[in-house]
């Protein structure tokens, strides 16, 4: 007797753990909506997505968005919202996602048994544009750049790369590969034609050539989902993970979460309790979202305190606060822990 499986069975289901990339559903938005952005690169409103600007006076809006295709709950969107009609030699504005060098070793690159990469997402825009994708491995200083368009409908975008014997991705969990979007760039990253094959970046001028200004007017916006990274030459249909799972994969990087302690007093001192929180890449960087909130043994309540510390190892993260001078029973309020490449 022969069983047979649908196509959909094995696209959707029996090769999972096919999307090196992270979130890209864009269902998971931690930070909210992003006004402003333009001055340092930063992350966008959709964990993983980060927006890498150099000089530029344009300004952008990231926000979680329900404009989508089919299929899809949400999307990245773009708004430009102070316009840089000229752009000096210098200037680019870049959405990407950083990947570790734990996830990259299925490409062994570097190795005569390397793989290509194939890039695949879903965009749209308000008007016909031509931007570039580009594959910049960090490790090796090495990239490759392909081209393609926008229209103001969803298109699926599907980019296969060469393999590339030179240069091993590092086995570690330092940003090893930017899959990056070039949505504005200067003179000095366009004028020769794209780098088609692997090279060592020694011509800026061949990494966005033919770029059009996401930046030109504040009437431009930019969406995108269903970003997806995998070996080999086909873009397989995109890899649905559950919001949970897309969740916990973010948390590696960044957590935002409520902190509540019973205080414990050394000396005048008091120090809440650890609290345990998803384990981390790094070391993270701690910080409040608004105001600690602590209380004192009469019940008076105060805000302050220190995200002080981080006691960090492979595989568990636990996280406190404290205040010096004072004597308390008890912290509460919202910590984030920041570990993002």
């Amino acid at each position: 007797m022969t069983t047979k499986i649908p196509p959909e069975l094995v696209d959707d289901q029996v090769f999972g753990n096919r999307n090196v990339l992270i979130n890209g559903g864009m269902q998971v938005s931690q930070r909210g909506t992003q006004t402003g952005m333009g001055a340092a690169t930063a992350y966008t409103a959709v964990d993983r997505m980060n927006i890498a600007f150099s000089q530029t006076s344009g300004r952008v809006t990231s926000e979680q968005s329900t404009d989508t295709p089919d299929g899809f709950a949400n999307s990245l969107k773009l708004s430009c919202t102070t316009a840089d009609t000229s752009l000096g030699s210098l200037e680019y504005a870049i959405v990407r996602q950083k990947v570790e060098g734990f996830n990259l070793q299925r490409f062994a690159k570097g190795t005569s048994s390397a793989k290509k990469f194939t890039v695949s997402f879903y965009v749209k825009g308000n008007a016909s544009a031509t931007y570039t994708c580009e594959l910049y491995d960090a490790d090796n200083t090495r990239q490759i750049s392909k081209q393609f368009s926008v229209t103001t409908s969803w298109n699926r975008i599907e980019l296969t790369f060469p393999a590339d014997t030179t240069g091993a991705f590092g086995n570690d969990s330092g940003a090893s590969l930017f899959v990056m979007i070039w949505l504005a760039a200067g003179s000095d990253f366009q004028g020769t034609a794209a780098n088609t094959t692997w090279s060592s970046v020694t011509d800026n001028t061949k990494r966005a050539n033919g770029n059009s200004n996401f930046l030109s007017s504040t009437s431009n916006t930019f969406f995108i989902t269903g970003f997806q990274l995998e070996t080999g030459d086909t873009a397989t249909p995109f890899e649905h993970r559950s919001f949970g799972e897309e969740l916990a994969l973010c948390h590696r990087y960044y957590e935002k979460f409520f902190y509540g302690a019973t205080a414990v007093n050394i000396g005048n001192h008091a120090y809440g309790n650890w609290n345990t929180i998803a384990p981390k890449r790094a070391q993270p960087t701690m910080s409040f979202s608004g105001n600690m909130t602590y209380y004192n043994s009469a019940g008076t309540s105060a805000t302050g305190g220190t995200a002080q510390t981080v006691n960090h190892r492979d595989g568990s993260c636990a996280v406190r606060t404290y205040l010096f001078n004072t004597t308390l029973v008890y912290f509460e309020g919202e910590m984030i822990a920041d570990a993002e490449l």
